[in-house]
């Protein structure tokens, strides 16, 4: 089954966080990749444990996606972003 998913990785180092927006999960790692490779880890593990006690679908529903058989597909995309300046006082 695939899954398609946004992943934002922050930081400088020495430590980089890496999050998918559309199901609210985090990680971390040393480098860009290992931030990343930690999130799809983490996405499995979950995923495979909500399967097992059948609440996978429930939760996928209430972020947003629609379940295929072979897919797992959002019902909304990101359609732009932007880094901005907000004046504060």
């Amino acid at each position: 089954m695939e899954l398609k998913v946004t992943i934002e990785v922050w930081g400088k180092g020495p430590v980089f966080l890496a999050k998918t927006p559309e199901l609210d999960f985090i990680s971390q790692g040393r480098t860009f990749e290992e931030a990343k490779q930690n999130l799809i880890e983490v996405i499995k593990i979950q995923f495979r444990e909500m399967k097992a006690m059948g609440t996978l679908e429930e939760y996928l529903t209430e972020c947003g996606f629609a379940i295929t058989e072979d897919q797992i597909l959002p019902m909304h995309e990101v359609v732009g972003f932007e880094k901005s300046t907000v004046v504060l006082g």
